[in-house]
């Protein structure tokens, strides 16, 4: 009887402090260059030439200067590999910031690309979203269009 409370109150005890796991959540810090860095930088430097032609496609409407979306002003939210473990087949939807004149943001958007060996020019645009709209300063207000 002692000594199943002595190893009811040990396990009591131990139970009070939290066991360290070895999970750990993976994070990108930009001010470090890592090699999950470069690889991310790699990615936006080869979807540049995309995503300026939809930025470009999407504010030609609403504005009368081309905004750029410069490779640090991209973030990645998420890469899936669409077709399994070790396909070459990938879903990567990104937030970008565009930018007129003296980097002044024009407003956020959502873009998923796809891309694959199996599509042509290997990286297709699979939907474009604007998440918000932001207020130019009043000398730049000449560049929207109106109507």
């Amino acid at each position: 009887m002692k000594k199943t409370l002595l190893l009811l109150c040990i396990i009591f005890i131990f139970s009070l402090y939290p066991l360290n796991t070895h999970a750990e959540n993976i994070t990108i810090d930009d001010q470090i260059d890592s090699r999950l860095l470069q690889y991310q930088d790699m990615i936006m430097v080869l979807l540049s030439p995309e995503i300026d032609k939809a930025v470009a496609e999407y504010y030609s409407g609403k504005l009368t200067e081309t905004p750029v979306v410069y490779p640090y002003q991209i973030e990645v939210t998420e890469v899936e590999r669409v077709n399994g473990f070790r396909g070459f087949h990938f879903s990567i939807a990104i937030i970008v910031n565009p930018v007129v004149g003296p980097h002044i943001s024009v407003g956020k958007d959502q873009l998923i690309f796809q891309v694959s060996p199996t599509i042509n020019n290997k990286i297709k645009l699979i939907q474009y979203e604007h998440i918000e709209t932001h207020d130019l300063p009043k000398h730049w207000n000449d560049i929207k269009i109106t109507g």
